[in-house]
């Protein structure tokens, strides 16, 4: 029992989350003044995913969690899926976004949302933003920040440096988290700009990839890479026998996340589709070319699809 009683952290991130939770209260309630009462209640739906999220963040970061990480790598592989996985598609799933905005004071979260949106200031920023939310750049990124930091090298360094450790690998595990998720889960404003067809394909190289990544930990590897764990006082279990453990974690929660989300994909070509043959038909290419990977008529329909869905805001 004192392995979860003991080692909680209390840092300034706790005051940040609760002075979140009280500002998104405030954007909530100011868009209630001027919304339907359908709508309220949808935002308020999403809100609990938020908070969600928000509390996944903190179990992560100042719950003995973070304590035991620095000796134990399978730990240290939990807590990286909490905040790569678990955390970023809550906080997706809860579109926070406009509430955030509208809580500023006055009109400034409208003045701030035309700056951003159609501001020459803003030019650099909307670029920058409009790449990082390409979907295959999300795809990317997310594969990329996962394999970099699992180097023995990099790992080594983030571990043992806690300004690295919790500014750069965390941050960046957190980042990629939510630009990946935002290509997956509808958050509004922001709208999903990747086919299904692509959705698959970029779900598929990522499970592929943190497959092999435990492989690489675990069948591949005859001893623990990560020198880190090496000689740590009050560690009984052997640093390999972690690192396979921690392999396995990963292995298995890239089926936890990818089954569903590919279910929900095919349920949705189902639905566009017609039929379950056609749908696989797509996803494996034995249509017609018209039907096929290199069609744009999914992609055309969908963005079709997305201009004519109704904004968030509204009354």
């Amino acid at each position: 029992m004192n392995y979860l009683v003991d080692n909680w952290a209390f840092d300034p991130f706790l005051i940040v989350a609760i002075v979140v939770v009280m500002w998104h209260e405030i954007g909530l309630r100011r868009l209630a003044a001027r919304s339907r009462p359908e709508r309220t209640r949808e935002r308020r739906r999403r809100s609990l995913w938020f908070y969600a999220g928000l509390a996944v963040v903190l179990v992560a970061v100042q719950s003995p969690l973070d304590y035991w990480a620095d000796y134990y790598f399978w730990v240290h592989m939990v807590q990286h899926l909490l905040l790569m996985f678990a955390a970023p598609s809550l906080i997706v799933a809860g579109a926070p976004w406009q509430p955030l905005l509208d809580a500023l004071p006055g009109r400034s979260g409208r003045s701030v949302t035309r700056g951003v949106l159609a501001g020459g200031w803003s030019a650099p920023l909307r670029g920058l933003g409009g790449l990082l939310l390409r979907p295959w750049v999300s795809v990317a990124l997310f594969c990329l920040v996962m394999v970099v930091w699992h180097l023995p090298v990099p790992y080594d360094v983030g571990t043992e440096n806690s300004a690295i450790h919790i500014w750069l690998m965390h941050g960046s595990y957190f980042a990629v988290g939510i630009l990946f998720w935002l290509q997956y889960i509808p958050s509004p404003p922001f709208r999903r700009r990747m086919p299904l067809l692509s959705q698959a394909a970029g779900l598929l190289v990522t499970n592929f990839v943190m497959i092999g990544l435990a492989m690489a930990l675990s069948i591949f590897a005859t001893h623990s890479v990560y020198s880190v764990y090496d000689h740590l006082p009050g560690v009984t279990l052997p640093p390999f026998a972690d690192q396979q453990i921690g392999a396995a974690i990963l292995w298995v929660c890239g089926d936890f996340w990818a089954v569903p989300t590919m279910i929900a994909i095919i349920r949705q070509l189902v639905e566009t589709e017609g039929s379950v043959g056609v749908a696989l038909d797509r996803m494996l290419h034995r249509g017609s070319a018209a039907g096929g990977w290199a069609s744009r008529a999914p992609v055309i329909s969908e963005l079709r699809g997305q201009r004519s869905a109704p904004p968030d805001a509204g009354s």
